[in-house]
């Protein structure tokens, strides 16, 4: 019998666990609506042309005195949920993938560069990552917008801050496991160069479990950009994400109005939920130990 490709061997381990074919499903499904949110919207949310202040508040299932159904209620602007919500999972997604893939490219530099190198190179690098990963990530962020204000680009460098050293510290451990072994050992013996040592024996190697990592964290860059926007440091009511929903319908939920932060509320715990799963798949099948 053929020997399994890599990718042919983790799509069949993905498909052999129920669970993990939930998460993907799940995950594919918001991904999906997220990137079709202005074809399959029934609103422009952010169309002032075509709001009602007519429609503030109305309940789930309510019917629009212009014409058509509020499926999932409207908010204190007349916006309706479901719209706004397509949008928001737009915006937090987009958050999310860019601050998680700029941070993991700077994270995986660092750590490359200290774990080959060693010496004050190390030292100095790894010195850094203790010092941002010995204060809570919220509040390096909250102190960051503070400064920087609102917008969808100081929030991605906000993110991207407390997220770099992470991966960092993933990949020279990787590394430094990688560096003691024979073939890394041959490539300096044939006096290869040290980037092509680092990119074409190191990297390769280290990429497992800095896989696991980066999903990992685009999840928690979603929920901390949710909680930034929840306490009005985040992206501004102009872009407004699963967050900054949530948020508007805060003041409601005593007069009964639950819809306005409840359904977004969903939506960002499905987003979560799914890209976890699909991560702690994705890390059983990539550690070897972890095989049976």
């Amino acid at each position: 019998m053929d020997e399994q490709t890599p990718l042919r061997r983790i799509a069949s381990d993905f498909a052999a666990n129920p669970v993990a074919d939930f998460g993907v499903a799940l995950l594919a499904v918001i991904v999906a609506t997220a990137l079709l949110a202005p074809l399959i919207s029934p609103q422009n949310p952010y169309d002032l042309a075509q709001l009602d202040v007519m429609d503030a508040r109305l309940p789930p299932g309510a019917e629009s005195p212009g014409g058509g159904t509020f499926w999932l209620g409207t908010d204190d602007q007349g916006r309706d949920m479901l719209s706004a919500i397509f949008y928001g999972l737009r915006i937090s997604l987009t958050v999310g993938i860019i601050s998680t893939a700029i941070a993991l490219t700077i994270g995986l530099a660092m750590g490359l560069t200290a774990a080959y190198f060693g010496g004050k190179t190390e030292a100095i690098i790894m010195r850094i990552a203790d010092i941002q990963l010995s204060f809570p990530a919220i509040l390096i962020a909250l102190i960051l917008l503070a400064v920087l204000g609102q917008g969808m680009f100081k929030i991605v460098a906000a993110l991207v801050t407390v997220q770099w050293a992470y991966y960092a510290r993933t990949v020279r451990s990787a590394a430094l496991v990688e560096k003691r072994k024979e073939y890394i050992e041959a490539a300096r013996c044939l006096a290869l160069p040290p980037w092509r040592i680092v990119f074409g024996h190191l990297l390769p190697n280290c990429l497992p479990p800095l896989l696991v990592v980066a999903t990992v964290q685009v999840a928690a860059a979603i929920a901390l950009e949710a909680t930034l926007s929840f306490l009005g440091l985040g992206l501004p009511i102009t872009e407004p994400s699963l967050g900054l929903l949530i948020a508007n319908g805060y003041q409601y939920l005593l007069s009964g109005k639950y819809w306005i932060s409840f359904f977004p509320g969903v939506a960002l715990l499905l987003t979560i939920v799914s890209i976890n799963l699909v991560a702690d798949q994705l890390r059983d099948v990539l550690n070897p130990r972890l095989q049976r």
